[in-house]
């Protein structure tokens, strides 16, 4: 790290020109790697050796309605090997505790984690390994995919990021993200940022996944489960301190065009790992903290386990 970019982190600041590192360069990393390389960032995408070899090489290629088609030049390794100002962490919950073994946290001992994963326990997780004044609770929310090595494809009209107002550290990651062309905002209370997403995302991945089909169905098909499952969820987000509001969420689908689907459908349909735990398992065991009864939630955890 630069003499500049150490002073500009001890004074509790990201600096405008910072090292970053990309935990997991997939459909949403591999998109903001590219992006804040393009806006003039250091990056370094930290994967497996093959992806690593082929991002070294060929860098990322973005096709996008929103930012354009694209091709930015990136670093890449297997295992984070110096200090950055600032380590974004994109991979799927499913392999969080592998992917954490390649960042040491001495690396990241005056710079910043950034996790945009589904669910919220992760949270504890990174700040039991990196501190707790080094992780920034966040979310974001996007439709982008990995088609293959190195290759995005950023299919929604946006591309937004809530961060938790943790210290002074929050409003210069803000400017970093706003100026590499995510819409970012800082909100008060983190409880208030995860449990937005995830009293959200909880009926659309389930629900999705369950039936095997897009939003467009679940919603004029299984309008009564839909509705009944984003009622236990705001239950559950109130009883967190999160948002509540059922009748927001709904407006949300009702927006969302027919075929869109949850990363979760789409993982079940690629038969890959599913973030059942990350996401309806916190939901259960908050819900059960609290009190609460699920058991719509409940019995659809037990369907998807089952299959």
């Amino acid at each position: 790290m630069s003499d500049t970019a150490s002073r500009s982190t001890d004074s509790g600041l990201v600096p405008p020109r910072s090292n970053v590192a990309v935990l997991g360069p997939g459909g949403v990393g591999g998109l903001l790697a590219a992006l804040l390389s393009r806006a003039g960032h250091r990056v370094i995408c930290i994967a497996g050796e093959e992806t690593a070899h082929i991002l070294r090489r060929d860098g990322i290629r973005v096709h996008s309605a929103q930012f354009g088609d694209f091709t930015a030049a990136v670093e890449a390794d297997t295992a984070l090997r110096e200090p950055v100002d600032l380590c974004l962490v994109t991979v799927k919950h499913t392999a969080l505790d592998a992917a954490l073994d390649r960042v040491p946290p001495h690396l990241l001992a005056d710079g910043l984690v950034l996790p945009l994963l589904n669910g919220i326990e992760h949270v504890d997780t990174l700040r039991a390994r990196y501190g707790a004044t080094r992780v920034v609770p966040a979310v974001v929310r996007v439709e982008s995919t990995r088609t293959a090595p190195g290759v995005i494809e950023h299919g929604s009209p946006f591309l937004e990021i809530d961060l938790a107002l943790q210290h002074e550290n929050s409003t210069s990651l803000a400017a970093l993200l706003s100026g590499a062309g995510a819409e970012t905002r800082i909100v008060a209370d983190e409880n208030a940022v995860l449990w937005a997403k995830l009293a959200f995302l909880a009926p659309f991945a389930l629900l999705t996944t369950r039936y095997r089909q897009p939003i467009g169905e679940i919603r004029s098909k299984r309008r009564e489960e839909l509705a009944a499952l984003v009622e236990e969820t705001t239950a559950v987000s109130r009883a967190c301190g999160g948002p509540s509001d059922a009748g927001q969420i709904l407006t949300r689908y009702d927006a969302f065009p027919h075929e869109s689907k949850s990363s979760m459908l789409r993982d079940a349909e690629a038969g890959r790992p599913l973030e059942l735990d990350a996401i309806g398992g916190a939901l259960v065991r908050a819900a059960e903290r609290h009190g609460i009864p699920v058991p719509l939630t409940t019995r659809l955890m037990s369907e998807l386990e089952a299959r």
